[in-house]
């Protein structure tokens, strides 16, 4: 069966395993009708949680399992297997007299003024690492050939380590794999062909500790993934589910899970990635190609951004900071990745992120996290700290007795306690007005994270639509669209579970590099079409692979420019792969343009040089169609209850709507409440929503003839504790 083409008849499922949450949606191929299932995960082994979801989900939906045409898989293993240490004993073969590549690292750091700093420690102890008499110039000539019976004794002493997974990184192997390539199959003699991960293939780009990083972190978490991809693909097929398995990379495509198990260095990022593909996927068909998207869990907040229905690509990011700091990606400071991944801005402010005193007396929330065990402290099962969940409950934004459509009883009293005692006591608030202080300093971080997407990558966040899902997004869109000036907030149904819509909204995908250091002027035509013809031939290769039918098969090729000097590239998307005259001279004048947006100016008397050829192999799958709503408008409001809002200086009645009674053009005037199985949307007073044909809240300001909000403007974030 063809994964990229699923049969018409049957139902498309996808799990996304968080830090707190599982998620699963289950999609019916011929009605549209969408089942959703949200449980606490299973940190201890998250494959038990794939697998106790994919049994509820099926069971309340009563599809048979055989009757699952594929499911995707989103999921954060690989990121908590580097996070938490736990990699395999792995070995580390390099060209000799470098094995301090991974001790030395590089000489950036995260605090450029932190005296205190230390690098993260190497992934491999040294006396795992090793070095074998052989070396290439930067052309990929031989200077010294491979001493095979060198690599022999060091495959002995590796051994003799007990090594589970081996990283091969020779200097200049990008240009000429040869030794890599025969090092491999020396050392796959012994170890096996799953125990070796070589830089020519997991990573063929310049700069060697980028490369050798990559390989290593692929080698490290390898056997723990293989692992946990065999339980979960053994244990569905017994239950009768014979579909095939995909998983989200994290460029945002999916790939099998037998790729996955040879390179899950591309999943590192799986479970982030999927809401910006939902995000993007949904503003696609709503007619709205500028979106930033704000996911907020249980754990962290990400958001991220579309530009004219593409999200945003970077080539290299870092996992596992040492640096003490709440902020996903910060340089210098954790092990980098080269390799395609959605650009996110990831802070730790999730809905069960920790509110504590520093040692100077100021009230911080975040990055640490109560997780899923114990959970906040409303949860009832052990939890003594404060968290963003607890004080949305104390606000009156939570209702106690329907949370995740009431399979959740949550303890106001408890959490009511812990803000006071933890919080309230030693800063000597009131337990409101630190609940209040508590949310409004997540606000700000997100805020913060949703500038860093936008501002700081050029863009002007108020010509972009905010979507918010997540389990707790929804509760702060609102607030953020407002301080950013965003004029349109989109929730969509089933927020909470939205990212596992976004594993079913995406196609497919191989990415594929060569290096290639040429001026863009000098450019052959000739080498450019070689080198692409060469990984459209793996892309190809791989996709036949999973089974994509040809006719669903697209190539995207990009090349990397950057102005001759710098340290650091662009993409550029290239539309005639022939690389006429023409084509080069736009390359060109688009990398002008990228630059001036991306830094604020651009130098186009300054020499261009291509950096890298890059290829993704698209395997085109079909989406599901968007469901429309059927009925009138709805009902009215199901009740009331007070809720504390900044701009009306306290507690405030507030209508409450079931959002599963609302209708197609159902308007709602602010303030207001709308609560549904999975997530709960806070509207401000001053905002009205209404659902459009499909289901969505769109939720925008209500402006006086002068263009002000009605409504006191609350306080800017991060103003404070009043």
């Amino acid at each position: 069966m063809s994964v990229a083409a699923p049969p018409a008849a049957g139902f498309r499922l996808g799990v996304d395993i968080g830090g707190t949450f599982t998620d699963a949606t289950l999609v019916d191929e011929a009605s549209g009708r969408v089942h959703i299932c949200k449980l606490s995960s299973t940190p201890a082994d998250p494959s038990e949680g794939f697998l106790r979801i994919t049994s509820r989900i099926l069971e309340q939906a009563g599809v048979p399992p055989e009757e699952v045409s594929y499911v995707v898989h989103g999921t954060t293993v690989a990121t908590n297997s580097i996070i938490e240490g736990r990699l395999a004993p792995t070995g580390f073969v390099t060209t000799e007299g470098f094995r301090d590549l991974l001790e030395i690292q590089r000489q950036i750091r995260a605090s450029l003024y932190d005296v205190h700093f230390e690098k993260p420690p190497p992934l491999v102890p040294r006396h795992r690492c090793f070095g074998v008499p052989e070396r290439l110039d930067a052309s990929g000539e031989v200077v010294r050939p491979l001493d095979e019976a060198a690599l022999r004794q060091t495959a002995a002493r590796l051994r003799d380590e007990g090594v589970e997974s081996i990283a091969v990184c020779f200097l200049h192997s990008y240009v000429n794999p040869a030794h890599e390539r025969r090092a491999g199959e020396i050392l796959r003699e012994r170890f096996g062909a799953e125990a070796v991960s070589l830089s020519c293939e997991v990573a063929p780009d310049f700069r060697e500790y980028f490369r050798a990083s990559t390989t290593v972190i692929n080698a490290g978490i390898r056997p723990a993934v293989a692992r946990y991809l065999e339980r979960i693909e053994t244990r569905l097929r017994e239950a009768g589910l014979q579909a095939p398995l995909l998983l989200m990379q994290s460029s945002g495509g999916v790939y099998s899970f037998r790729a996955a198990a040879e390179k899950p260095v591309f999943m590192v990022e799986s479970g982030p990635a999927a809401g910006v593909i939902a995000a993007g996927a949904l503003g696609e068909r709503l007619g709205r190609r500028d979106l930033i998207s704000f996911d907020m869990g249980g754990t962290t907040a990400k958001a991220g951004l579309v530009q004219d229905g593409a999200p945003g690509i970077t080539k290299e990011y870092e996992v596992g900071s040492a640096a003490v700091s709440s902020e996903h990606g910060a340089r210098g400071g954790g092990y980098p990745i080269r390799s395609s991944v959605i650009d996110l801005v990831e802070i730790g402010a999730g809905g069960g992120s920790i509110a504590w005193i520093d040692r100077g007396g100021a009230l911080r929330v975040g990055p640490r996290s109560a997780g899923a065990d114990p959970g906040p402290a409303c949860y009832g099962a052990g939890g003594r700290e404060p968290t963003i969940t607890d004080a949305n409950l104390v606000l009156g934004r939570l209702d106690p007795g329907y949370f995740l459509g009431g399979e959740i009883r949550l303890d106001v009293e408890a959490a009511e306690r812990a803000v006071r005692e933890r919080c309230a006591e030693p800063l000597g608030l009131e337990t409101v007005e630190a609940a209040r202080g508590i949310v409004e300093i997540a606000n700000a971080a997100m805020a913060g994270a949703l500038r860093r997407i936008s501002i700081q990558r050029g863009y002007d966040p108020r010509e972009f639509t905010l979507v918010a899902f997540g389990g707790a997004g929804p509760v702060h869109g609102n607030r953020l669209a407002r301080e950013l000036e965003i004029p349109e907030l989109l929730v969509p149904p089933s927020p909470g579970t939205f990212s596992a819509m976004g594993l079913l909204s995406t196609d497919l995908r191989h990415d594929f590099n060569a290096t290639h250091l040429e001026p863009l002027a000098a450019a052959g035509a000739e080498s450019l079409r070689s080198a692409l013809e060469a990984l459209e031939r793996q892309g190809r290769q791989a996709l036949t692979a999973d089974g994509v039918d040809p006719a669903r098969t697209r190539f995207v090729r990009q090349l990397d420019l950057r102005y001759v000097g710098q340290s650091y590239e662009l993409a550029v998307e290239v539309n005639d792969a022939g690389f006429p005259p023409e084509e080069v001279r736009r390359l060109g004048g688009r990398f002008h343009e990228e630059h001036e947006r991306a830094y604020g100016f651009k130098a186009p008397e300054e020499p261009v040089e291509i950096v890298t050829i890059r290829l993704s192999a698209v395997g085109e799958i079909s989406r599901p169609e968007l469901r429309r709503l059927e009925g009138d408008a709805g009902a009215g409001p199901a009740g009331s209850r007070p809720v504390y809002f900044e701009e009306s200086g306290g507690f405030v009645d507030c209508a409450v709507y079931d959002r599963s009674g609302l209708g197609a053009g159902a308007r709602i005037e602010g303030p207001a409440v709308v609560q549904e199985l999975d997530s709960t949307t806070l509207l401000h007073p001053g905002y009205r929503a209404q659902v459009d044909p499909h289901g969505n809240l769109l939720i925008h300001s209500m402006l006086c003839p002068a263009g002000t909000i009605l409504g006191p403007k609350p306080p800017p974030l991060g103003s404070g504790v009043p």
